[in-house]
């Protein structure tokens, strides 16, 4: 009986590994060292093709092909120039091989020389039968002189060579994509599948830059042709309830949302759309039900946790959302997002010192808006604490200049700290920006505008403004 190829494959796997196991020394063929070295490499067990490398070429030493196998394994491992010395050598014995042109410019590409392995691809696109794979290899070569429009058009020769190479077409849509081209990525897609009416990740792509382009309507016909041609394609249910949920159906986007649960492992990102659903048709329940299974799914996904946090938020349940939000923050303390609200919902619990810190821990995770020095420095005058308050204005300052925000605040703060000319300074840049700002003084230091020379100033302005 004769054996299939994979078969084969399956049983010369089993006799290598069975030698390595008893140390026994067995024949293979230079073929069957290659299918081997490549199942291993495909796999990522890479001390197992460095070992089948090494007995190949003991039992088969003018092998170019099981050569240039040790050539790839020495650049992937960053042995450039043990890598170049072995390639020269194969030059000199067969120096139309195509493969010495694409590892010279895998070589050229890790030292950063891209122009230069571009023009080995061009020798290796002269003599290979597989002009698929050096094109894609062009089109990374682009991409990485950040020469967006060279690299698209060599991923589309690529496509036209093997119209089945996905990958080809996912980055043609992201060369689109940084070229802000969306029409011309629609009117490519729709030429790519009037050649590939079926093609599940064409439809997929299609819908996806409808979707960009608002456009919700051409966006779900899109994603409802892509389910057509693959009735397990999670990614067009997903896409197809974002659309969904953007045109208010929120129950038929959770149907298909829930579709996906049924089809794969559970994603969190669907328990998460599933809660915003249903959180929007009041069901709160059922939200809640869907937040807390997103977080559980993984619990390192912020969306959750910052669902949970603004539901009860929301609900002006703050002992609840403080719950979570320090869950949060027990998973991931470096999340801004997380410092943001446990600032905002310590403020409104009137627990000022942690909501300082709430903000300081921001500033500190290079959340620089406005909005947060400001906030930090209100509650810092609340906490009597004028001195660091100053020092945090100071700071925003040099982000925020010629802030009136900034300066009222600075002007009041000055004002208490008596420093009287600092004060007048700051009020009168205030005025100069926006004299109807002059409310903050107001509001955040009563005892200042009290007094005559500060209303008189403000005042003053306003009728030269008037």
């Amino acid at each position: 009986m004769q054996l299939s190829h994979n078969e084969e494959n399956s049983f010369s796997l089993t006799r290598f590994e069975s030698m390595l196991k008893t140390n026994d020394v067995l024949f293979f063929d230079s073929n069957e060292f290659e299918n081997i070295i490549h199942y291993y490499l495909e796999n990522g067990k890479i001390a197992l093709a460095k070992k089948a490398i090494k007995l190949g070429l003991s039992q088969h030493p003018s092998s170019i092909n099981l050569r240039l196998l040790k050539v790839e394994i020495l650049v992937f491992e960053d042995k450039l120039e043990m890598a170049e010395g072995l390639l020269d050598e194969i030059f000199d014995l067969e120096a139309s091989n195509e493969e010495i042109y694409i590892q010279k410019a895998n070589i050229l590409s890790k030292k950063d020389q891209h122009a230069e392995a571009i023009r080995m691809l061009d020798l290796a696109l002269e003599i290979t039968m597989d002009e698929a794979d050096v094109y894609s290899l062009l089109g990374m070569e682009y991409l990485f002189l950040e020469d967006f429009e060279n690299a698209k058009q060599n991923f589309m020769k690529c496509l036209e060579a093997d119209e089945e190479d996905y990958s080809a077409l996912y980055n043609i849509m992201y060369c689109f994509d940084f070229l802000e081209q969306k029409h011309g990525a629609i009117e490519y897609l729709n030429s790519f599948l009037d050649r590939n009416p079926y093609s599940e990740v064409g439809w997929h792509q299609l819908g996806k830059q409808y979707f960009d382009l608002k456009d919700f309507k051409k966006a779900l016909s899109a994603f409802d042709f892509a389910i057509i041609s693959d009735d397990y394609f999670i990614g067009a249910y997903l896409e197809k309830g974002k659309v969904l949920e953007k045109l208010g159906r929120f129950n038929e986007a959770i149907e298909n949302y829930e579709i996906t649960l049924d089809l794969d492992d559970p994603t969190s990102f669907a328990y998460l759309r599933i809660g915003k659903c249903y959180e929007k048709l009041g069901a709160e329940e059922l939200a809640l039900k869907n937040y807390r299974q997103t977080v559980h799914e993984d619990p390192l996904l912020d969306k959750g946790w910052i669902a949970i946090t603004d539901f009860f938020y929301k609900k002006g349940n703050f002992k609840k959302a403080l719950y979570y939000i320090n869950k949060a923050i027990n998973i991931d303390g470096e999340n801004v997002l997380y410092w943001k609200r446990y600032a905002r919902i310590n403020n409104k619990l009137q627990l000022l010192e942690e909501a300082e810190r709430g903000y300081r821990r921001s500033l500190e995770l290079g959340n620089y808006e406005l909005e947060t020095w400001v906030k930090r420095c209100d509650i810092l005058i609340d906490l009597g604490e004028f001195d660091a308050a100053v020092q945090n204005l100071l700071q925003a300052i040099e982000f925020y200049p010629e802030t009136p925000e900034i300066e009222y605040r600075l002007a009041g703060l000055y004002f208490m700290l008596h420093e009287a000319e600092k004060g007048y300074y700051h009020l009168n840049q205030g005025l100069k920006l926006d004299h109807e700002h002059s409310i903050i003084i107001e509001e955040l230091f009563p005892s200042i505008f009290a007094r005559k020379s500060v209303k008189d100033k403000i005042r003053t302005h306003q009728k030269s403004c008037s």
